[in-house]
């Protein structure tokens, strides 16, 4: 067996901050690197899925000339309740096969890599973690995407069989899926950060959350906790990398919001990204056979 088939590629989230790994996804793909599993949460949830079926089209065009379409979302689509990003056309209408950004089902699941990718449970305040068996076709693929890329507050939440999900960054990894990696058997990581290696996350202000989810009090919990999670497992991440069981990925700048919709900035990061990407694939296939 080969060090490749030994490790799981974990992509973190971030919303269009995501646009900074996009080069990332196409490179590995151009480069034939199969992983056996591919995990992430929110927009990582979405390069999970690029990846897996190997789509180099919509691995940049994702989170670049998407947010051109006039149905992306925006304040208007959010004041009627559809969210800053229209999910339901994002993870619906758009994705359809004859949508203008269609997600090419059958490749995902004939893919030799299966995945994970997870929401957060707001009946239970407790993580779910999704593979493919869990996708057994496109409707149901394209709710479970939806549900772990849903901001809440932003974003309405999802139902799915009666449960509400909302972002899997609010689980315990903090949106980072080292734990649906490890839960999935695996301790060797390839992990594409959205965040350079400097960042830390500040923690918020939790009276504030309180009073924005008096409904859902287990979200502003998640969401009150969130920083210190994120942190931790980026924490955990530097020591399996001194170990050699990790290998990361960086961007050299993220300074991009995780609403960003200004497509020149956003081509911008794209190509960068391709750039840096191109360096860090060589030292990893070096990683893998070392």
């Amino acid at each position: 067996m080969s060090a490749i088939d030994e490790t799981a590629l974990i992509f973190e989230g971030g919303g269009m901050r995501a646009v900074v790994s996009a080069g990332v996804v196409v490179r590995l793909i151009e480069s034939g690197l199969n992983f056996p599993l591919a995990c992430g949460i929110s927009a990582g949830a979405t390069h999970t899925f690029n990846y897996t079926s190997r789509d180099v089209w919509r691995a940049e065009n994702s989170f670049t000339s998407f947010v051109t379409d006039p149905n992306f979302g925006s304040w208007r689509t959010f004041v009627k309740g559809q969210g800053i990003f229209n999910t339901d056309y994002l993870y619906g209408e758009g994705r359809e096969p004859d949508g203008a950004y269609r997600f090419d089902f059958e490749a995902f699941q004939a893919s030799p890599t299966d995945v994970r990718i997870s929401a957060f449970c707001v009946d239970t305040a407790s993580p779910v973690y999704w593979s493919k068996a869990d996708m057994p076709d496109l409707a149901s693929t394209l709710r479970r995407a939806q549900a772990s890329s849903t901001m809440p507050g932003l974003m309405p939440p999802v139902e799915i069989d009666g449960a509400t999900y909302v972002d899997g960054a609010l689980g315990p990894s903090g949106g980072i899926a080292l734990d649906a990696a490890r839960l999935a058997g695996y301790e060797r990581f390839v992990v594409v950060m959205t965040q350079p290696r400097e960042y830390v996350k500040k923690p918020g202000n939790a009276a504030l959350y309180r009073t924005l989810f008096p409904k859902m009090p287990a979200v502003a919990e998640a969401i009150a906790g969130r920083a210190r999670r994120y942190n931790h497992t980026r924490e955990q991440l530097f020591d399996l990398e001194k170990q050699g069981k990790a290998f990361l990925f960086f961007p050299e700048k993220a300074e991009l919001s995780n609403r960003e919709t200004d497509i020149e900035k956003l081509e911008g990061c794209y190509q960068n990204s391709l750039v840096e990407a191109e360096k860090w694939i060589e030292d990893l296939q070096d990683w893998l056979i070392s």
